[in-house]
């Protein structure tokens, strides 16, 4: 695995994180607004179960999930803090943390290093570069 294919996980993680976090949100909306029909009509004595109870169940386990990735992220971004502090050079470090772990656009970091786009992308292939390096020779 590559230096970027590793760094590059973090992010991917994040996003089915809030993919799932959105889920909830729109399955918890859908649980408030739910309005209970009154009626004469007996039920179906052969379900045992309402359909907010199916609801609110897969809730939970959305939630269970998310709880969980959330601990692989955290672990992960732990681990990548780690890797990038094997690179030798500050910029370097700085630049792979705000891409890496702070998921700031190119743009972003440009502006904030005070450095053009194409130095910035320049200064990242070289951090990778050296990060592939130190991830090579620890294997």
């Amino acid at each position: 695995m590559t230096a970027k294919e590793y760094l590059s996980q973090a992010y991917h993680l994040d996003q089915r994180i809030r993919c799932k976090m959105e889920q909830v949100a729109s399955l918890d909306d859908l649980a408030k607004r739910a309005v209970a029909i009154i009626s004469d009509t007996p039920g179906n004595p052969n379900r045992g179960r309402s359909a907010m109870a199916d609801a609110v169940e897969k809730i939970v386990d959305l939630k269970m999930e998310i709880k969980a990735e959330i601990g692989r992220l955290v672990d992960l971004k732990v681990g990548i803090t780690n890797a990038i502090s094997q690179v030798g050079n500050e910029e370097y470090q700085v630049l792979l943390e705000k891409r890496y772990l702070c998921f700031q656009t190119w743009e972003d970091i440009s502006v904030e290093l005070g450095w053009s786009l194409r130095w910035t992308y320049a200064i990242h292939g070289k951090a990778l570069a050296e990060l592939d390096e130190k991830m090579n020779s620890a294997c």
